[in-house]
């Protein structure tokens, strides 16, 4: 079968995602095509502008009509694009946070979004919202802004962009009853939280699991 396709607005997911898939189906090809100028002209707009959300759609569908049997768009500021995507074609376009924010719910109501981008922040809130409406429930949301992290990940110090994360969040100020990491790139402060007193959730992990469930289940996938 033609391989899964990942879209990302960073290169370093290229090795998040492709370390995922070789440890939990290496049997799964994989496609990465990284956009870094989407996100940069959202972050420059302080929002994702239709522009922006059109030409993001437009690249999901391209690695549909390619064949592929699921399609991550692994930025989460991109997610309403994904969202577009999944109504325009018969192929699963996967929204990286969707599967996170469903395991979320099941924790609990209450629920604070860490980011460390503002523009990412609307579009988690809206999603978690439509994932509560999905399942009939009312949703408590908390936002949490990490200030000064986003330069350490566009530096290339990701040690330094987890420590960052995890420092803001061990604070003891969260009251909910899970925390998700709004972006992906923010997976590594996960192992960094244990000492917190409620979950912490990432995308990327229960995002690929998911694109592998749909790969498996894809109709052509024993020729």
């Amino acid at each position: 079968m033609p391989p899964v396709a990942l879209l990302h607005t960073a290169t370093a997911h290229t090795r998040t995602f492709g370390a995922l898939f070789a440890e939990l189906a290496p049997d799964i090809p994989v496609d990465h095509v990284v956009r870094a100028d989407l996100l940069q002209r959202a972050e420059r707009s302080g929002r994702l502008t239709p522009e922006v959300r059109r030409e993001a759609c437009l690249e999901l569908l391209a690695a549909a009509d390619r064949g592929a049997p699921a399609v991550v768009c692994t930025c989460s500021t991109l997610g309403p694009a994904a969202e577009s995507a999944s109504l325009l074609t018969s192929r699963h376009v996967i929204r990286v946070d969707r599967p996170m924010m469903e395991r979320a719910l099941r924790i609990g109501k209450r629920i604070t979004i860490a980011a460390c981008v503002p523009t990412t922040l609307v579009p988690t809130q809206a999603l978690v919202q439509q994932v509560a409406a999905e399942r009939g429930v009312s949703v408590e949301i908390d936002t949490l802004l990490v200030d000064g992290a986003w330069p350490l990940f566009r530096a290339g110090e990701m040690d330094g962009y987890a420590r960052r994360i995890a420092d803001r969040l061990c604070r003891g100020d969260v009251q909910s009853d899970v925390v998700v990491l709004a972006q992906a790139s923010m997976a590594a402060a996960v192992e960094l939280c244990a000492g917190l007193n409620v979950p912490v959730l990432a995308s990327p992990r229960t995002a690929v699991e998911t694109a592998i469930t749909l790969y498996r289940e894809a109709p052509d996938a024993g020729m």
